[in-house]
Protein backbone atom coordinates (compact mmCIF):
# COMPACT_ATOMS: atom_id res chain seq x y z
CA UNK A 1 0.00 0.00 0.00
CA UNK A 2 1.22 3.57 -0.64
CA UNK A 3 2.20 5.63 2.17
CA UNK A 4 -0.68 7.84 3.44
CA UNK A 5 -0.60 11.59 1.61
CA UNK A 6 -1.80 14.79 4.53
CA UNK A 7 -4.74 16.35 3.37
CA UNK A 8 -3.67 19.64 4.26
CA UNK A 9 -0.38 19.80 1.58
CA UNK A 10 -0.60 16.50 0.45
CA UNK A 11 3.00 15.46 0.52
CA UNK A 12 3.64 11.99 2.14
CA UNK A 13 3.08 11.12 5.64
CA UNK A 14 5.98 10.38 8.04
CA UNK A 15 6.27 6.75 9.03
CA UNK A 16 5.24 7.57 12.85
CA UNK A 17 2.67 9.66 11.39
CA UNK A 18 1.69 6.56 8.68
CA UNK A 19 1.45 4.26 11.64
CA UNK A 20 -0.91 6.36 13.71
CA UNK A 21 -3.61 6.30 10.78
CA UNK A 22 -2.94 2.61 10.46
CA UNK A 23 -3.51 1.95 14.26
CA UNK A 24 -6.54 4.05 14.10
CA UNK A 25 -8.17 2.38 11.24
CA UNK A 26 -7.65 -0.75 12.76
CA UNK A 27 -9.26 -0.34 15.67
CA UNK A 28 -12.09 1.86 14.24
CA UNK A 29 -12.65 -1.42 12.81
CA UNK A 30 -12.66 -3.42 15.50
CA UNK A 31 -14.61 -1.01 17.34
CA UNK A 32 -17.42 -1.48 14.66
CA UNK A 33 -17.33 -5.18 13.30
CA UNK A 34 -16.18 -6.79 16.41
CA UNK A 35 -13.29 -9.38 16.56
CA UNK A 36 -11.36 -9.36 13.21
CA UNK A 37 -8.19 -12.07 12.25
CA UNK A 38 -5.08 -10.38 11.09
CA UNK A 39 -6.37 -11.89 7.57
CA UNK A 40 -9.28 -9.80 7.92
CA UNK A 41 -7.55 -6.42 8.98
CA UNK A 42 -5.48 -6.97 5.62
CA UNK A 43 -8.70 -7.09 3.52
CA UNK A 44 -10.64 -4.38 5.22
CA UNK A 45 -7.94 -2.28 5.32
CA UNK A 46 -5.85 -2.79 2.34
CA UNK A 47 -2.79 -2.77 4.22
CA UNK A 48 0.00 -5.50 3.61
CA UNK A 49 0.54 -8.58 5.62
CA UNK A 50 3.27 -7.31 7.27
CA UNK A 51 2.15 -4.03 8.27
CA UNK A 52 -1.18 -5.93 10.02
CA UNK A 53 1.41 -7.70 11.66
CA UNK A 54 3.50 -4.87 12.92
CA UNK A 55 0.14 -2.71 13.90
CA UNK A 56 -1.49 -5.78 16.13
CA UNK A 57 2.22 -6.02 17.97
CA UNK A 58 1.87 -2.78 18.51
CA UNK A 59 -2.07 -2.59 19.59
CA UNK A 60 -1.03 -5.88 22.05
CA UNK A 61 2.04 -4.27 23.71
CA UNK A 62 -0.25 -0.88 24.15
CA UNK A 63 -2.71 -2.94 25.90
CA UNK A 64 -5.17 -2.72 23.57
CA UNK A 65 -6.23 -5.72 22.00
CA UNK A 66 -5.64 -9.14 22.51
CA UNK A 67 -6.32 -12.44 20.96
CA UNK A 68 -10.13 -13.13 22.17
CA UNK A 69 -10.69 -16.36 20.35
CA UNK A 70 -9.97 -18.09 17.03
CA UNK A 71 -11.85 -18.37 14.25
CA UNK A 72 -12.93 -21.33 11.85
CA UNK A 73 -12.88 -23.20 14.69
CA UNK A 74 -15.37 -25.61 13.29
CA UNK A 75 -13.39 -27.01 10.43
CA UNK A 76 -9.96 -28.62 9.84
CA UNK A 77 -6.57 -27.32 10.05
CA UNK A 78 -5.10 -23.99 11.53
CA UNK A 79 -6.84 -21.46 13.32
CA UNK A 80 -6.83 -17.83 12.71
CA UNK A 81 -6.29 -15.74 15.71
CA UNK A 82 -9.29 -13.30 16.76
CA UNK A 83 -7.83 -9.97 17.58
CA UNK A 84 -10.69 -7.80 20.26
CA UNK A 85 -10.53 -4.37 21.60
CA UNK A 86 -9.57 -4.80 25.71
CA UNK A 87 -13.07 -3.32 26.96
CA UNK A 88 -11.68 -2.90 30.28
CA UNK A 89 -8.45 -1.17 29.77
CA UNK A 90 -10.73 1.66 30.59
CA UNK A 91 -13.85 2.07 32.30
CA UNK A 92 -15.82 5.13 31.86
CA UNK A 93 -18.80 7.01 33.99
CA UNK A 94 -21.95 8.97 31.82
CA UNK A 95 -24.18 11.05 34.53
CA UNK A 96 -27.91 12.46 33.58
CA UNK A 97 -28.54 15.10 36.44
CA UNK A 98 -32.07 15.94 37.10
CA UNK A 99 -33.61 18.56 39.51
CA UNK A 100 -34.75 15.82 42.09
CA UNK A 101 -32.59 12.96 40.53
CA UNK A 102 -29.20 11.44 39.56
CA UNK A 103 -28.71 8.45 36.92
CA UNK A 104 -25.12 6.60 36.63
CA UNK A 105 -24.18 4.21 34.09
CA UNK A 106 -20.82 2.63 34.32
CA UNK A 107 -19.19 1.22 30.83
CA UNK A 108 -15.72 -0.34 29.00
CA UNK A 109 -14.32 0.95 26.75
CA UNK A 110 -16.51 -0.14 24.11
CA UNK A 111 -19.53 1.66 25.73
CA UNK A 112 -20.88 -1.40 26.99
CA UNK A 113 -22.53 -0.68 30.51
CA UNK A 114 -21.94 -2.74 32.88
CA UNK A 115 -23.89 -0.83 35.67
CA UNK A 116 -26.58 1.74 35.77
CA UNK A 117 -28.52 2.76 39.37
CA UNK A 118 -30.97 6.06 40.33
CA UNK A 119 -30.72 7.81 43.15
CA UNK A 120 -33.42 10.72 44.36
CA UNK A 121 -32.06 13.83 45.57
CA UNK A 122 -34.99 15.26 47.81
CA UNK A 123 -36.16 18.94 47.23
CA UNK A 124 -35.29 19.93 50.68
CA UNK A 125 -32.39 18.34 51.06
CA UNK A 126 -28.83 20.77 51.19
CA UNK A 127 -26.37 20.86 48.22
CA UNK A 128 -24.10 19.25 50.35
CA UNK A 129 -26.06 16.67 51.10
CA UNK A 130 -27.37 15.92 47.65
CA UNK A 131 -23.40 16.24 46.63
CA UNK A 132 -22.73 12.98 49.07
CA UNK A 133 -25.59 11.37 47.63
CA UNK A 134 -24.81 11.18 44.08
CA UNK A 135 -20.95 10.70 44.35
CA UNK A 136 -21.71 7.70 46.60
CA UNK A 137 -23.93 6.37 44.05
CA UNK A 138 -21.15 7.17 41.59
CA UNK A 139 -19.15 4.89 43.76
CA UNK A 140 -21.46 2.20 44.25
CA UNK A 141 -21.94 1.96 40.26
CA UNK A 142 -18.10 1.76 40.19
CA UNK A 143 -17.69 -1.60 42.55
CA UNK A 144 -20.34 -3.37 40.99
CA UNK A 145 -19.21 -2.79 37.86
CA UNK A 146 -15.64 -3.88 38.64
CA UNK A 147 -13.78 -0.53 37.91
CA UNK A 148 -11.62 0.70 40.38
CA UNK A 149 -11.11 4.44 38.64
CA UNK A 150 -12.82 5.58 35.67
CA UNK A 151 -11.02 6.90 32.60
CA UNK A 152 -13.10 9.47 31.67
CA UNK A 153 -16.67 10.90 32.96
CA UNK A 154 -19.19 12.67 31.39
CA UNK A 155 -21.98 14.64 32.55
CA UNK A 156 -25.18 15.86 31.10
CA UNK A 157 -27.03 18.79 32.98
CA UNK A 158 -29.76 21.66 32.17
CA UNK A 159 -28.02 24.61 31.62
CA UNK A 160 -25.62 26.24 29.37
CA UNK A 161 -22.25 25.21 29.24
CA UNK A 162 -19.73 27.61 28.42
CA UNK A 163 -18.02 26.33 25.40
CA UNK A 164 -14.66 28.04 26.29
CA UNK A 165 -14.62 27.23 29.62
CA UNK A 166 -16.81 24.05 30.27
CA UNK A 167 -18.73 25.49 33.03
CA UNK A 168 -21.85 25.23 33.50
CA UNK A 169 -23.79 28.30 33.78
CA UNK A 170 -26.36 31.25 32.13
CA UNK A 171 -29.50 30.47 34.24
CA UNK A 172 -30.44 31.52 37.40
CA UNK A 173 -32.90 28.40 38.17
CA UNK A 174 -30.25 25.13 37.99
CA UNK A 175 -29.54 23.78 41.08
CA UNK A 176 -26.20 24.72 43.00
CA UNK A 177 -25.31 20.92 43.86
CA UNK A 178 -25.18 20.43 39.77
CA UNK A 179 -22.02 22.84 39.55
CA UNK A 180 -20.54 21.75 42.87
CA UNK A 181 -20.91 17.82 41.73
CA UNK A 182 -18.86 18.71 39.16
CA UNK A 183 -16.17 20.06 40.85
CA UNK A 184 -15.88 17.26 43.08
CA UNK A 185 -15.77 15.21 40.15
CA UNK A 186 -12.95 16.67 38.65
CA UNK A 187 -11.63 16.87 41.76
CA UNK A 188 -11.01 13.38 41.52
CA UNK A 189 -8.33 13.66 39.14
CA UNK A 190 -10.78 12.09 36.38
CA UNK A 191 -11.26 13.47 33.13
CA UNK A 192 -14.42 15.03 33.13
CA UNK A 193 -17.03 16.55 30.37
CA UNK A 194 -19.92 18.56 30.97
CA UNK A 195 -22.19 18.72 28.46
CA UNK A 196 -25.63 20.16 27.92
CA UNK A 197 -28.39 17.28 28.72
CA UNK A 198 -30.06 17.89 25.06
CA UNK A 199 -26.92 17.79 23.06
CA UNK A 200 -26.08 14.48 24.69
CA UNK A 201 -29.60 13.13 23.98
CA UNK A 202 -28.57 14.32 20.09
CA UNK A 203 -25.81 12.57 20.37
CA UNK A 204 -27.84 9.20 21.23
CA UNK A 205 -30.10 9.97 18.59
CA UNK A 206 -28.11 10.02 15.98
CA UNK A 207 -25.72 7.00 16.89
CA UNK A 208 -28.46 4.44 18.27
CA UNK A 209 -31.89 6.35 17.30
CA UNK A 210 -33.81 8.10 15.01
CA UNK A 211 -31.50 10.64 13.35
CA UNK A 212 -28.95 7.82 12.21
CA UNK A 213 -29.49 8.65 8.95
CA UNK A 214 -29.15 11.78 8.79
CA UNK A 215 -25.91 14.08 9.02
CA UNK A 216 -27.92 17.51 9.66
CA UNK A 217 -31.03 17.48 11.87
CA UNK A 218 -32.34 19.53 14.95
CA UNK A 219 -33.67 17.12 18.23
CA UNK A 220 -36.27 18.84 19.84
CA UNK A 221 -36.74 18.10 23.21
CA UNK A 222 -39.90 18.28 24.84
CA UNK A 223 -40.12 17.09 29.04
CA UNK A 224 -40.31 19.89 31.92
CA UNK A 225 -38.87 22.67 29.62
CA UNK A 226 -38.31 22.77 25.85
CA UNK A 227 -35.13 22.67 24.43
CA UNK A 228 -33.19 21.81 20.44
CA UNK A 229 -29.93 20.61 19.87
CA UNK A 230 -28.69 21.21 16.20
CA UNK A 231 -26.07 18.57 14.74
CA UNK A 232 -25.11 20.09 11.23
CA UNK A 233 -23.10 18.26 8.90
CA UNK A 234 -22.32 15.53 11.84
CA UNK A 235 -21.32 18.18 14.29
CA UNK A 236 -22.84 19.21 17.14
CA UNK A 237 -22.78 22.81 16.98
CA UNK A 238 -23.13 24.98 20.20
CA UNK A 239 -23.12 28.65 19.71
CA UNK A 240 -20.92 31.65 21.55
CA UNK A 241 -21.99 31.00 25.00
CA UNK A 242 -23.54 27.55 25.09
CA UNK A 243 -27.09 28.67 23.91
CA UNK A 244 -27.81 27.11 20.66
CA UNK A 245 -31.01 25.42 20.84
CA UNK A 246 -32.62 27.11 23.46
CA UNK A 247 -35.77 27.17 21.99
CA UNK A 248 -37.74 28.00 25.50
CA UNK A 249 -36.87 31.58 24.58
CA UNK A 250 -38.28 31.65 20.89
CA UNK A 251 -41.17 34.15 20.42
CA UNK A 252 -44.25 32.82 19.05
CA UNK A 253 -47.59 33.61 18.12
CA UNK A 254 -50.39 32.03 20.79
CA UNK A 255 -48.48 33.25 24.10
CA UNK A 256 -49.78 36.12 26.42
CA UNK A 257 -46.42 37.81 26.90
CA UNK A 258 -42.59 37.89 25.47
CA UNK A 259 -40.16 36.17 26.84
CA UNK A 260 -37.10 38.29 28.48
CA UNK A 261 -33.47 37.75 29.26
CA UNK A 262 -34.52 36.63 32.67
CA UNK A 263 -37.29 34.25 32.14
CA UNK A 264 -38.57 31.98 28.84
CA UNK A 265 -42.33 32.90 30.04
CA UNK A 266 -44.13 34.03 26.83
CA UNK A 267 -42.02 31.70 24.48
CA UNK A 268 -42.16 28.49 22.96
CA UNK A 269 -42.02 27.17 26.66
CA UNK A 270 -45.41 28.83 27.80
CA UNK A 271 -46.71 26.88 24.78
CA UNK A 272 -45.01 23.69 24.54
CA UNK A 273 -43.44 23.04 28.57
CA UNK A 274 -45.17 20.51 31.20
CA UNK A 275 -47.51 22.90 32.65
CA UNK A 276 -48.68 24.38 29.85
CA UNK A 277 -49.01 20.64 28.19
CA UNK A 278 -51.10 19.41 31.07
CA UNK A 279 -53.22 22.91 31.16
CA UNK A 280 -53.85 21.80 27.45
CA UNK A 281 -54.93 18.52 28.61
CA UNK A 282 -57.17 19.57 30.94
CA UNK A 283 -59.82 22.10 28.51
CA UNK A 284 -60.23 18.64 26.72
CA UNK A 285 -61.41 16.61 30.00
CA UNK A 286 -58.21 14.53 29.56
CA UNK A 287 -55.41 13.68 33.00
CA UNK A 288 -52.45 11.60 33.05
CA UNK A 289 -55.07 8.62 34.11
CA UNK A 290 -57.32 9.08 31.13
CA UNK A 291 -57.13 5.64 29.70
CA UNK A 292 -54.12 4.62 31.87
CA UNK A 293 -54.43 0.93 32.99
CA UNK A 294 -52.18 -0.58 35.41
CA UNK A 295 -48.25 -0.54 34.39
CA UNK A 296 -48.89 1.74 31.73
CA UNK A 297 -49.18 5.80 31.32
CA UNK A 298 -49.48 6.65 34.80
CA UNK A 299 -46.59 4.22 36.23
CA UNK A 300 -43.42 4.99 35.47
CA UNK A 301 -41.02 2.22 33.77
CA UNK A 302 -38.12 3.20 36.06
CA UNK A 303 -36.60 5.01 38.73
CA UNK A 304 -34.96 6.97 36.58
CA UNK A 305 -38.75 8.40 35.54
CA UNK A 306 -38.65 10.23 38.74
CA UNK A 307 -37.93 13.17 37.08
CA UNK A 308 -40.17 12.56 34.54
CA UNK A 309 -42.95 15.83 33.63
CA UNK A 310 -46.91 14.80 34.14
CA UNK A 311 -47.15 15.92 31.14
CA UNK A 312 -45.43 12.55 29.97
CA UNK A 313 -48.49 10.55 31.37
CA UNK A 314 -51.07 12.76 30.29
CA UNK A 315 -49.11 12.31 26.48
CA UNK A 316 -49.01 8.54 26.95
CA UNK A 317 -52.52 8.24 27.80
CA UNK A 318 -54.06 10.67 25.40
CA UNK A 319 -52.41 8.00 22.25
CA UNK A 320 -55.85 5.83 21.77
CA UNK A 321 -57.83 7.59 24.19
CA UNK A 322 -60.33 8.09 21.69
CA UNK A 323 -62.10 11.47 20.24
CA UNK A 324 -61.18 13.29 23.21
CA UNK A 325 -57.31 12.08 22.94
CA UNK A 326 -57.04 12.60 19.32
CA UNK A 327 -58.18 16.48 19.51
CA UNK A 328 -55.57 16.88 22.65
CA UNK A 329 -52.96 15.80 20.45
CA UNK A 330 -53.88 17.56 17.15
CA UNK A 331 -53.79 20.79 19.49
CA UNK A 332 -50.40 20.07 20.99
CA UNK A 333 -49.00 19.90 17.68
CA UNK A 334 -49.89 22.21 16.26
CA UNK A 335 -48.05 24.62 19.33
CA UNK A 336 -45.22 21.91 18.72
CA UNK A 337 -45.34 22.46 14.74
CA UNK A 338 -44.62 26.85 15.41
CA UNK A 339 -41.24 26.48 17.22
CA UNK A 340 -40.04 23.68 14.40
CA UNK A 341 -41.70 25.92 11.51
CA UNK A 342 -39.21 28.66 12.93
CA UNK A 343 -35.97 25.94 13.72
CA UNK A 344 -36.57 25.02 9.49
CA UNK A 345 -37.00 28.64 8.35
CA UNK A 346 -33.48 29.55 9.72
CA UNK A 347 -31.75 25.89 9.36
CA UNK A 348 -33.51 24.34 6.92
CA UNK A 349 -32.27 20.84 8.45
CA UNK A 350 -34.23 18.72 6.69
CA UNK A 351 -35.12 16.33 9.72
CA UNK A 352 -36.85 17.06 12.65
CA UNK A 353 -36.33 14.55 16.05
CA UNK A 354 -39.11 14.88 18.91
CA UNK A 355 -37.18 13.68 21.78
CA UNK A 356 -37.83 14.02 25.69
CA UNK A 357 -40.10 12.32 27.56
CA UNK A 358 -43.06 13.78 25.72
CA UNK A 359 -42.01 13.65 22.34
CA UNK A 360 -40.98 9.97 22.84
CA UNK A 361 -44.24 9.30 25.01
CA UNK A 362 -46.07 11.16 21.98
CA UNK A 363 -44.78 8.33 19.21
CA UNK A 364 -45.19 8.87 16.00
CA UNK A 365 -49.08 9.83 16.45
CA UNK A 366 -47.85 13.14 17.65
CA UNK A 367 -44.94 12.87 15.36
CA UNK A 368 -47.11 12.34 12.31
CA UNK A 369 -49.77 15.18 13.44
CA UNK A 370 -46.64 17.41 13.79
CA UNK A 371 -45.72 16.71 10.21
CA UNK A 372 -48.97 17.67 9.22
CA UNK A 373 -49.27 21.23 10.98
CA UNK A 374 -45.75 21.77 9.43
CA UNK A 375 -46.24 20.82 6.21
CA UNK A 376 -49.13 24.07 6.30
CA UNK A 377 -46.42 26.45 7.69
CA UNK A 378 -43.03 25.52 5.94
CA UNK A 379 -42.60 24.83 2.23
CA UNK A 380 -39.48 23.31 3.41
CA UNK A 381 -39.67 19.39 3.20
CA UNK A 382 -38.90 18.68 6.53
CA UNK A 383 -39.31 14.97 8.14
CA UNK A 384 -40.50 14.72 11.39
CA UNK A 385 -39.69 11.65 13.76
CA UNK A 386 -40.40 10.60 16.87
CA UNK A 387 -37.16 9.98 18.82
CA UNK A 388 -36.22 6.47 19.93
CA UNK A 389 -33.72 6.21 22.49
CA UNK A 390 -36.12 6.82 24.72
CA UNK A 391 -35.59 8.07 28.33
CA UNK A 392 -32.51 7.16 28.71
CA UNK A 393 -30.97 9.34 25.84
CA UNK A 394 -29.23 11.80 28.28
CA UNK A 395 -27.25 9.08 29.85
CA UNK A 396 -26.61 7.10 26.41
CA UNK A 397 -25.56 10.59 25.08
CA UNK A 398 -22.98 10.88 28.46
CA UNK A 399 -21.69 7.45 27.55
CA UNK A 400 -21.28 7.55 24.09
CA UNK A 401 -19.32 10.90 24.86
CA UNK A 402 -17.14 9.36 27.57
CA UNK A 403 -16.19 6.58 24.97
CA UNK A 404 -15.38 9.04 22.08
CA UNK A 405 -13.15 10.76 24.37
CA UNK A 406 -11.42 7.86 25.97
CA UNK A 407 -11.10 6.35 23.10
CA UNK A 408 -9.16 9.32 21.32
CA UNK A 409 -6.82 9.77 24.08
CA UNK A 410 -5.63 5.94 24.21
CA UNK A 411 -5.88 5.17 20.92
CA UNK A 412 -3.35 7.61 20.35
CA UNK A 413 0.07 6.70 21.27
CA UNK A 414 1.29 7.65 24.91
CA UNK A 415 -2.49 8.05 25.45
Amino acid sequence: MHAPRTAAAGRTASPATARLINDRLALQLLQSEGPLTAGQLKTLTGLSRPTVADLVERLQEAGLIAVVGESGAQRRGPNARLYGIVADRAHLVGLDLRTHSVTVAVADLLGEVRDERTVPIGPDDAPDTAVATALAVVDKALAAAGAHHPHTIAVGAPGLVDPATGRLGGTDWIPSWHVALVGELRARRASVLLENEVNLAAIAEQRDGAARDHDTFVLLWLGHGTGAAVVLDGTLRRGTSGGTGEIGFLPVPGTAALPSASGCDGGFHSLAGSAAICALAAEHGLSAATGAGPGTANTPSSEADADAPPAEAVVRAAVGAGEAGAAFLDALAARIALGVAAVCAVLDPGCVVLGGEVGCGGGEELAGRVAGHLARLSPLRTDVRAGTVGGRAVLRGAVLAARDAAQDELFTPGG
